[in-house]
């Protein structure tokens, strides 16, 4: 059984649903006994830095500590993906989970001189470079493209854990392999056949 994170950050259902597709039995759920009794652990976000409170709130950080400790596979998507590292400068400087060492820093600074004049937040299809083997991208040819919406990027304080970049005016981590922690920038429940090829991969973790 796959478990889906609920907390109220958006995007649980198109999750569920790629999962769906797969033939993976999902359930969304914000209990302990839950989500620790899965089979593979999902923490997908869109959304704000804020949603660290709404973690604490329901106790979902010591949770999700005892899950990745557990060594449950663990996918953490988006705002998922951010929240793991020890902190974020949007809104301020605020502490994440610390499960990853590493900062949460926002694309305004690296594009304000940018010739390119990107937009921000970057919203749509750009491509991954990959920067070393890895199951997770078992039949994903490089330069692939996946879905993104951020205004907000991650660096890792370990460049060895980088599993894939993407340039946005910059070349930044969209995704990461740490053990039994994955974790992507990008949606790849809106990313069509190659996303779901990624969850497929993923599955076999």
């Amino acid at each position: 059984m796959l478990a889906i994170i609920n907390c109220s950050i958006g995007n649980v259902s198109s999750v569920a649903n790629a999962f769906k597709k797969l033939g993976e039995e999902t359930i969304i759920s914000n209990d302990e006994k839950v989500l620790l009794e899965a089979d593979y652990v999902v923490f997908p976000g869109v959304g704000s830095f804020k949603c660290m409170q709404n973690i604490r709130d329901n106790n979902l950080d010591k949770v999700i500590k005892k899950i990745v400790d557990k060594g449950t596979p663990f996918l953490g998507i988006c705002l998922g993906f951010q929240v793991l590292f020890d902190e974020s400068h949007e809104f301020g400087l605020s502490e994440g989970l610390g499960i990853l060492s590493g900062s949460v820093l926002p694309f305004q600074e690296k594009l304000k001189d940018c010739a390119e004049h990107l937009k921000i937040p970057q919203i749509g299809w750009n491509s991954i470079k990959i920067q070393k083997e890895s199951k997770l991208f078992k039949d994903i040819p490089d330069e692939s493209y996946f879905y993104f919406v951020h205004s907000y990027y991650v660096e890792p304080q370990n460049p060895a854990i980088i599993l894939s970049k993407t340039d946005y005016g910059f070349e930044y981590c969209s995704a990461v392999e740490v053990e039994n922690v994955v974790a992507v920038q990008f949606h790849p429940e809106k990313s069509q056949k190659i996303g779901l090829q990624f969850l497929k991969n993923f599955l076999t973790k």
